[in-house]
């Protein structure tokens, strides 16, 4: 993240020795990115995070990405995803690229294991569900809104609430997430201008200790595999941390929507940046006040990007026929705007109450055989006078 933050004991000086009780060391590790030029924090473990006891075996990561096939906008609707699995296994792929992967996720249980992404972050927007992101920095408790940004290195767990229905979209980057640089100084604070700042990012707030001996299984994803590992400890056993990298949580609703006298393009929606992509929160808002404004968007055509929306909450003023759980897919190569009569209908409209997450690619998205299950054919034509999506 941009700025410090502590949790528990951690020693005067970093590198020198910090005893435990018995007069044995902690075990100090250091986590971070760009080589150790980049973000980094400081963890002090009980024991050696490298004692592994065993490597349970693994299992090839295969994403069904259907055939090339005609270019067309897209609607898949994912509302009726099945429940199932954890926070993990039971994420479904529907569309990807070498940068990024999104999935859609309806756990119905919590994590036994602890994982992690090697070769990137991972983003949960939690669209449905109350629990705990549980990591060696602590636990974050979690709403709907919330996007849990989770670097790469950190241990984690998700742990649902009983009885409470998840719905999720993950976001599984090929790199890091950060805030867009023109929102932050020189020395990582958010400026004025920017959409949101440090009071509305939410780090783990309680750090517990485990002290335990037993089997405790780590999965690892790397080079296109999942590795299974055995730990005779428990793999939360750190004591106090510092740094600049953690784990946290920013509500979709604690962003600040820029407007203005006419329609704002989309980079004002600009939430955060990823490798090969950007991920943009559409809130409630005013619409644009000068007098002849037009406030549904322009029409446009993606020269260089790939445009997925994920529809939250809300009524869309752009689009017909789309419901809750929703996604458009709209590739590059052929422009795309607001349906027949919304372009005119939203003159004179004060606000829009829409919720939606976007994610834009700089990179063409192939769709997965489970995206083709959910797809409303119909959709590349919703553009005809006259036509009626599905509603």
């Amino acid at each position: 993240m941009t700025y410090y933050y502590r949790l528990g004991e951690v020693p005067h000086k970093r590198h020198t020795q910090y005893r435990q009780p018995d007069g044995s060391l902690y075990h100090e590790e250091v986590m971070g990115i760009h080589g150790f030029a980049g973000a980094q924090s400081i963890l002090y473990h009980l024991y050696p995070p490298t004692r592994i006891s065993r490597v349970l075996g693994e299992a090839r990561v295969e994403i069904p990405y259907e055939a090339a096939g005609a270019l067309r906008p897209r609607h898949l609707r994912s509302v009726g995803l099945p429940a199932g699995g954890d926070a993990v296994s039971g994420r479904v792929p529907l569309m990807g690229n070498n940068d990024v992967v999104l999935y859609g996720a309806r756990p119905d249980r919590a994590m036994d294991y602890w994982y992690k992404f090697a070769h990137g972050d991972d983003v949960y927007f939690i669209h449905d569900g109350t629990g705990v992101l549980e990591s060696q920095y602590g636990l974050l408790r979690y709403r709907p809104g919330d996007y849990l940004v989770i670097p790469t290195g950190v241990l984690w767990r998700i742990l649902p609430d009983e009885g409470v229905p998840q719905r999720m979209l993950v976001i599984e980057a090929y790199g890091h997430i950060e805030p867009p640089k023109r929102y932050l100084n020189n020395y990582g604070q958010f400026l004025e201008h920017a959409p949101f700042c440090e009071r509305d990012i939410r780090p783990p707030d309680r750090l517990v200790t485990y002290d335990e001996q037993g089997q405790f299984e780590v999965h690892v994803k790397a080079r296109g595999l999942v590795t299974r590992f055995q730990y005779p400890h428990h793999p939360l056993d750190v004591v106090g941390w510092d740094g600049h990298l953690w784990p946290f949580a920013f509500n979709i609703e604690d962003f600040e929507p820029i407007t203005g006298r006419v329609h704002q393009p989309p980079p004002v929606h600009q939430t955060f940046d990823g490798p090969g992509f950007v991920i943009c929160s559409f809130v409630p808002r005013l619409f644009d006040y000068h007098p002849l404004a037009i406030p549904a968007p322009y029409n446009h055509s993606n020269v260089d990007s790939d445009e997925v929306l994920y529809y939250v909450e809300g009524d869309f003023m752009s689009r017909k026929g789309i419901e809750r759980a929703s996604f458009t897919v709209h590739p590059n190569g052929i422009p795309h705007g607001p349906h027949p009569g919304t372009y005119e209908g939203s003159i004179g409209k004060a606000r829009t109450d829409e919720l939606a997450v976007m994610v834009d690619t700089f990179r063409p998205l192939r769709l997965t055989t489970h995206a083709l299950a959910l797809e409303d054919e119909n959709y590349v034509y919703s553009w005809l006078p006259g036509a009626h999506p599905n509603p």
